[in-house]
């Protein structure tokens, strides 16, 4: 069965640019490379991984793609631009002759302003990404996604990818609100939904399976098995129990699927909408 970890990051740790890789963080306070995932990848029967932006910067746009360049295994990767440059167009046609470069991600989660992903000029870069055939990845948190509702239901020709299914307060036991948002989100088909970054949202040290299911049939049940697409968010699931032990959950949990919906998750759904071609695989 085709495998595609939709959300793996690289970096060469740096605590400036890395402020965010807090001291409770320590275990990610070095360089993670492809060298450091690919035997893990192998071990699992991973096909390939898309990489995903951790810096904002055009560096780690280039510093993405570099290491894609020279490692097979990266089947896509999402970076970063700003959505707001008076050149973006420029910079878009640019990008465009890179293959391996499918889209783009903000970190919404860190900005102050919950309106910033409605504001004016981030519109108007949106609305560039969909003639040059750019996904746009969602990082943000439960109280920012009515924000996303409408940033998603106004571009309703842009393909968008949830990531960590909005981050719902898992160790929290906090299922209602975000249930309902994420139900009100699915409504639109232009968006999909990642089962990533699950562990680091329980307790780092104490989560079990059944703390974890039951919002993972939330999605489910709200987007489909579908528009659902794994992702692992190594290395940052090193922190709560590491890649293994996430692969292992999900398999626990989709196994009661059919094969063909299983096929779906662990691999189609991703070639689909990050258009991960067999030249690539």
């Amino acid at each position: 069965m085709l495998k595609i970890d939709t959300h793996q990051h690289f970096w060469k740790y740096d605590p400036n640019k890395d402020g965010w890789i807090t001291d409770d963080m320590s275990l990610l306070q070095k360089d993670f490379l492809p060298d450091d995932i690919y035997p893990v990848l192998i071990h699992n029967q991973i096909t390939g991984c898309v990489a995903v932006q951790a810096d904002q910067s055009a560096t780690e746009t280039a510093f993405l793609l570099d290491l894609a360049g020279r490692s097979h295994f990266i089947k896509g990767v999402i970076g970063w631009v700003d959505l707001k440059d008076g050149s973006l167009s420029d910079k878009l046609e640019f990008y465009k002759g890179f293959k391996k470069l499918k889209g783009f991600r903000h970190v919404l989660q860190a900005e102050k302003d919950p309106k910033f992903m409605i504001s004016k000029q981030f519109y108007h870069g949106i609305s560039l990404l969909g003639s040059f055939d750019f996904t746009f990845d969602l990082l943000l948190t439960p109280g920012q996604l009515p924000f996303a509702k409408k940033l998603v239901g106004d571009f309703p020709n842009q393909r968008f990818i949830l990531n960590h299914l909005g981050k719902p307060y898992i160790k929290d036991k906090a299922l209602a609100e975000w249930s309902k948002d994420i139900e009100e989100l699915a409504k639109l088909e232009n968006v999909c939904c990642k089962v990533s970054g699950l562990l680091t949202q329980a307790g780092w040290y104490c989560w079990k399976a059944e703390d974890i299911f039951p919002y993972i049939d939330v999605a489910v049940n709200a987007f489909g098995v579908e528009r659902l697409m794994f992702g692992s968010d190594w290395p940052v699931c090193t922190l709560a129990g590491g890649y293994n032990n996430y692969l292992t959950l999900l398999n626990n949990y989709f196994e009661q699927f059919s094969l063909a919906d299983q096929a779906k998750f662990w691999g189609e759904n991703a070639c689909s909408y990050y258009d991960i071609t067999d030249d690539t695989i």
